[in-house]
């Protein structure tokens, strides 16, 4: 048996209907050319001879009597394929878009906690004759970085795939669960250890809260020149913080890579201030359409690995940190050199208490106890009450370069599904493949219908950065614009996300279901989109086909600037 950390067991415990906590993936899948094999049944035999390689597959818990304290990982002698593989097929016409809803579905509801917890779903029945492949796992056994360690189990570099040497047979036990006394006695030990544990990190934990008190002067300066002109303690009220439902919606977009990564080298801030950066403007216009764009900032909370390089345990090794989305500056280039500051403030902080940081901590009667909290938390509507310390969650995750194949069909995209949670109804995980960057966007389906605006307004957020590179001059010491490599082509979607006939440039427009704003609103949202307000107008006023056109990528005439577009900008692209 192996013991959950407090960390990885509360994922358990806050687990409730509303609230699954489990993560995934979704990835379109190219077939063998000339394939005319069953891909469901081929799949299974797949992960017949693949699911040895991790444990996360062939585990399950064993529950301590009464909930004492958190339960453990046991070996699962019998996993039953056919439940853990499953087959759907979509109905007509078999859209990206009837995908992406089908993958929400599945999300929302529970993991079976009595077997190893772990789904996947072959979906077939698109009408690009592609496959799909979703998969979730209980967060409770791994955390992003993880689960890019799992990946490796099912993915290939090849579309012939790999030599996996058989499991060593073992002998097979007659219990199907361990007997109590056994349980009990387990869980005392590890208490007992975990206290232990505590015990000897305490002269390492009152230091770093000393240095709180007194911090190091030069850290202390370098956080203050790095730290934002205005944090507020508190996020501000959005209609994104609210009490969750167990109804989930999805979106999932594509940007480049490579443009992301020269955006973050010309105005030399990270790659991943460029992600929050895209997201913030985003939210910006989605809330301003309604007229409920706070005046303060709003907050991302923001996970950050505690894994040491190297260590492939599948289990949570992470926390979190606060970053201002510096939603109220109009200017985007200001915007993002706001999130550069706030986001460095912030990490320098988490390291000086990183390793301090217990991933595994004392939790007796934690069970019945955090399960209880929780619970109540949810149903009583106090969420919608208290500030929220974060308005949206946003991750990214760093993923393979190279192409993968799972079962010998070619993985086209990486799409990660994540966690909404009472008090943030909105999660965006972002998950880099290939040379795309794939953002999943995961939702209470009550709190925001309408997430595929939001995607859209990302893609055009990107847009309107990569076009100010033309106008602001680089950092010193910037790398050259680079040529974006090709990426594989994506399934098509219907109207009701983007097509060939709507420019990514259209997903500025206010959706017609929407009120009007007032006219001092109006105006002040005018003033916030100025920057931009000459490519929307002519976007505006083409024809479908025309405006499409426009919105392709060009190549740009100063040095500076990319030799080439990725075609994952585009509004081809932006159907994923």
């Amino acid at each position: 048996m192996k013991h959950l950390s407090g960390l990885d067991a509360t994922f358990l415990h806050l687990e409730t209907p509303e609230m699954p906590m489990h993560v995934g993936s979704l990835n379109v899948l190219d077939l063998p050319k000339g394939y005319a094999g069953d891909f469901y049944e081929d799949a299974k035999k797949f992960m017949a001879s693949r699911i040895h390689l991790a444990d996360v597959f062939t585990r399950k818990l064993a529950l301590m009597p009464f909930d004492m304290t958190n339960p453990v990982w046991v070996e699962d002698n019998d996993i039953d394929l056919d439940y853990h593989v499953r087959h759907i097929t979509l109905p007509k016409p078999g859209t990206n878009r009837q995908l992406q809803q089908y993958v929400a579905r599945l999300h929302s509801s529970l993991i079976d906690r009595s077997r190893p917890m772990w789904e996947f779903y072959i979906i077939d029945g698109l009408k690009s004759g592609q496959v799909a492949l979703y998969t979730k796992v209980h967060h409770a056994g791994i955390d992003g970085q993880a689960g890019v360690e799992v990946g490796k189990a099912i993915f290939d570099l090849e579309p012939t795939g790999r030599v996996v040497k058989p499991p060593r047979s073992r002998p097979r036990g007659n219990n199907y669960q361990l007997g109590m006394a056994e349980l009990a006695t387990a869980a005392l030990r590890n208490t007992a250890q975990q206290y232990v544990k505590l015990f000897k990190m305490a002269p390492a934990i009152a230091r770093a809260i000393s240095g709180i008190a007194r911090p190091d002067e030069k850290a202390a300066e370098k956080d203050a020149a790095a730290a934002p002109k205005k944090f507020n303690l508190f996020a501000p009220r959005t209609s994104l913080n609210v009490s969750i439902t167990n109804q989930r919606t999805f979106a999932g977009r594509t940007i480049s890579l490579a443009e992301t990564k020269y955006i973050a080298k010309h105005f030399g801030v990270s790659l991943n201030d460029v992600v929050l950066a895209t997201v913030s403007g985003a939210l910006r216009h989605y809330l301003a359409d309604n007229n409920e764009l706070p005046a303060k900032p709003l907050v991302a909370g923001v996970p950050v690995s505690l894994r040491e390089a190297g260590d492939d345990t599948a289990n949570n090794q992470a926390s979190m940190i606060l970053v201002s989305l510096a939603s109220d500056i109009t200017d985007p280039v200001q915007r993002l050199k706001a999130i550069n500051a706030s986001s460095t403030s912030s990490k320098s902080t988490m390291n000086r208490f990183k390793a301090v940081i217990l991933d595994d901590f004392p939790t007796f009667a934690a069970p019945w106890l955090v399960s209880g909290i929780a619970s109540m938390v949810g149903r009583s509507g106090i969420v919608n009450l208290l500030p929220p310390a974060a308005n949206v969650a946003i991750s990214n995750v760093a993923g393979a370069p190279f192409p993968m194949y799972f079962a010998g069909a070619l993985v086209t995209c990486y799409y990660p599904v994540s966690i909404a949670s009472h008090g943030t109804a909105l999660n965006v995980t972002v998950q880099s493949y290939n040379g795309r960057m794939d953002y999943g966007l995961i939702a209470c389906r009550r709190a925001v219908p309408d997430i595929t605006e939001i995607g859209d307004y990302m893609l055009a957020e990107h847009k309107l950065l990569m076009e100010l590179t033309q106008k602001h001059p680089a950092v010193a010491g910037a790398a050259p614009a680079p040529v974006p490599p090709k990426t594989v082509a994506e399934p098509s979607d219907d109207a009701e996300a983007e097509t060939e006939a709507k420019p990514a440039a259209a997903a500025r427009k206010k959706p017609a279901a929407r009120k009007k704003a007032p006219v001092k609103v109006a105006a002040k949202k005018a003033a916030a989109k100025a920057p931009v307000k000459a490519a929307a107008k002519v976007a505006a006023k083409a024809p479908a086909k025309t405006a499409a056109r426009k919105a392709a990528p060009k190549a740009p005439a100063r040095k500076t600037a990319p030799a080439k577009r990725s075609s994952s900008a585009s509004p081809r692209a932006a159907a994923a």
